[in-house]
């Protein structure tokens, strides 16, 4: 799976069902591994001041990569 095809993906949290947004970058270590992904809040979310800032969101914290979704466990 390409980078690319995760940036389609929403993701939300499990926990709430809340949308967090959509990946625009990932950290990855010397070794070629996916540390974390860096999440942008929508939009709209973004012009109402709800989320300003990007959320990271480390590989053991998702559940589930589907078609559409994402799914992540933020507690």
């Amino acid at each position: 799976m390409r980078i690319s095809d995760l940036q389609t993906k929403e993701v939300v949290n499990q926990n709430d069902g809340r949308n967090i947004g959509r990946i625009i970058d990932m950290d990855i270590l010397e070794n070629g591994t996916i540390n974390y992904f860096v999440v942008e809040p929508k939009k709209m979310l973004k012009k109402l001041n709800i989320y300003n800032n990007e959320t990271s969101i480390k590989i053991s914290q998702i559940i589930k990569i589907g078609e559409d979704v994402i799914l992540v466990d933020l507690k």
